[in-house]
């Protein structure tokens, strides 16, 4: 398969994309708890030149100027039966609403499963695009965030509701 990456610059900071085929396989933070693994990623490719990788780039651009709520990417991704699950579900997150990891696991069957859900959270190599910045502790307080607590509260910030932003304001 045709692996290769990119560095491109967004208001989070440099992200590294990595794509795989025609599909993202990765989008990296700058000290990202769980980078990729060493060698796995490929060529470092100009993001002008690859076509899934630009697309990659326009559509977060989009996002992160409040022009998108959602994303138009084919993703292939690599985990355990168990972190697919997880990761699935965080695709089902809407834009604008956040869910806790205790939540997650009772999806999945057993509430018990919450610690082993926010490990195949912080695990998710695609971040924002897969949504993982939505999943907040039980308490409603930011937890863990492979791009740093500020970038999870930026995230969350730019999807509140207009109607929840208005009444925090007056």
């Amino acid at each position: 398969m045709d692996v290769r990456h990119a560095i491109i610059a967004t208001s989070l900071g440099d992200l590294t994309v990595v794509a795989e085929g025609d599909a993202v396989a990765g989008i990296y933070f700058p000290h990202h708890w769980h980078p990729p693994v060493a060698g796995s990623i490929g060529d470092l490719v100009d993001p002008a030149e690859d076509p899934v990788i630009e697309r990659v780039r326009s559509q977060l651009d989009e996002f992160l100027a409040g022009e998108r709520d959602t994303f138009d990417l084919r993703t292939v991704t690599h985990g355990s039966p168990f972190e697919e699950r997880v990761w699935a579900l965080l695709n089902l997150i809407p834009y604008g609403e956040t869910t806790t990891y205790g939540e997650l696991a009772a999806q999945l069957g057993d509430p018990a499963l919450a610690r082993k859900v926010g490990q195949a959270v912080g695990h998710n190599p695609i971040s924002v695009v897969v949504p993982c910045h939505r999943v907040v502790g039980k308490d409603g307080k930011l937890t863990g965030y492979a791009g740093g607590l500020e970038r999870k509260q930026t995230l969350l910030d730019l999807e509140e509701p207009a109607d929840a932003l208005a009444g925090r304001l007056f």
